[in-house]
């Protein structure tokens, strides 16, 4: 099996694995508890919160460990407005953000918010005008994510931010798809709260982070019996421990492997344009991450096509892995203007370390077979009716 689907998540890295496998042996002490085994975990807890800020170019007291992405983006919204003591009840998020943001942000409209979704252009990227545009003097909170998980569009966070702190406007924004692969420096974001989670990077599953700058004011959505943290519960020390170990190595590679997944992702392109079939590059104009690709095979249902690749060998997906199995076209896809035919042809190929230069032509192979297969078969139903 080739696996392309390093956006939906990516294996845990050795090095992190073995942390984990230690900590978790060795170390198992409760972090909140005083006694000797409890102050080891603390202390490995505030290592590993350490390493994390590092990273982000923060301070570590302003970093906080949730049990992954979809909760940390739950929560750090949910802190920002809890804690902002404002009258407005205008939000604004993207409309290609995560099903993480969308689900929280669609909640909150049930709670009296009034929520607005900020179109792309046909690049699928936000424009600080258009949020210009969409602002009341009732906007509290704007959330854009940093790298769209399906095309890979970087949003131009900076200037937005920018543009929302001379308004006095909240502004989130969810980094799980730039963290450990592009710059990710909360100095220049100009922004309240960030989040980040560790499977995306060669960590494990269930943890995550995130940072809210420390001259924001928030509330915690559970309560902390006074001790300010963003969530309540026993502290995973065991995925932290393996979380830092994951982003310290990320941090030390990013820019070689950027450049090494940017010249694969060129390539791969480039050998599927030569292939004798359509195909669509999404989001092609635009900066995007190398990460990941996302492509539409004109004629040819995307959910098929992904099928047919998990039966020759090669794992990849129809987009976002929380949009999986739904019935409805992809949701980035109909943002950007195409039909529900045309956004059911999408699929979504993401690249990683163990995807190499040598194996594109194999890949390629496959999917020619696959594409040839198919509408050859089509071309005969077409001939016989």
């Amino acid at each position: 099996m080739i696996y392309l689907d390093y956006a939906a998540t990516s294996p845990i890295h050795p090095k992190a694995l073995e942390m984990y496998s230690a900590v978790a042996a060795d170390y198992f002490g409760n972090a909140s508890s005083l006694h000797g085994a409890g102050t080891t975990a603390s202390n490995i807890e505030e290592a590993g919160r350490k390493t994390i800020a590092e990273t982000l170019n923060a301070r570590p007291k302003d970093v906080y460990f949730t049990s992954g992405a979809t909760e940390s983006n739950h929560l750090a919204i949910r802190a920002l407005l809890d804690g902002c003591g404002r009258d407005g009840k205008h939000i604004i998020c993207g409309a290609i953000e995560h099903a993480s943001v969308i689900d929280v942000f669609k909640k909150l409209e049930t709670e009296g918010y009034e929520l607005g979704f900020a179109p792309v252009n046909s690049e699928g990227i936000i424009e600080p005008e258009t949020i210009r545009k969409m602002m009341k003097p009732e906007t509290v909170l704007v959330s854009i994510q940093m790298v769209n998980s399906e095309i890979g569009s970087i949003q131009p966070v900076a200037e937005i931010g920018a543009l929302l702190r001379e308004h006095d406007i909240l502004f989130h924004t969810d980094a799980v798809q730039a963290f450990g692969k592009i710059p990710v420096d909360v100095q220049k974001l100009n922004a309240d709260a960030l989040t980040i989670s560790a499977h995306k990077i060669y960590g494990p599953k269930g943890i995550g982070a995130v940072w809210i700058d420390p001259r924001t004011s928030w509330k915690p959505y559970f309560s902390t019996e006074g001790k300010k943290n963003i969530k309540t519960g026993t502290v995973n020390v065991p995925g932290i421990a393996a979380f830092s170990t994951a982003a310290k190595i990320a941090g030390q590679r990013r820019d070689s492997e950027f450049e090494r997944i940017r010249l694969l992702r060129k390539g791969f392109i480039s050998k599927l344009k030569a292939l004798p079939h359509d195909v669509v590059i999404e989001g092609a104009g635009a900066e995007q991450s190398p990460y990941i690709l996302g492509v539409r095979f004109p004629g040819m249902e995307g959910q098929f096509f992904m099928l047919e690749c998990d039966q020759a060998g090669l794992a990849i997906s129809t987009g976002s892995a929380c949009q999986v199995g739904s019935e409805k076209p992809n949701r980035t896809m109909k943002v950007l203007g195409y039909s529900d035919e045309q956004a059911r042809e999408f699929v979504r190929f993401s690249f990683g370390e163990n995807v190499k230069e040598h194996q594109l032509d194999e890949i390629i192979r496959k999917i020619d077979t696959i594409l040839t297969r198919h509408f050859n078969k089509v071309n005969r139903t077409k001939s016989g009716s």
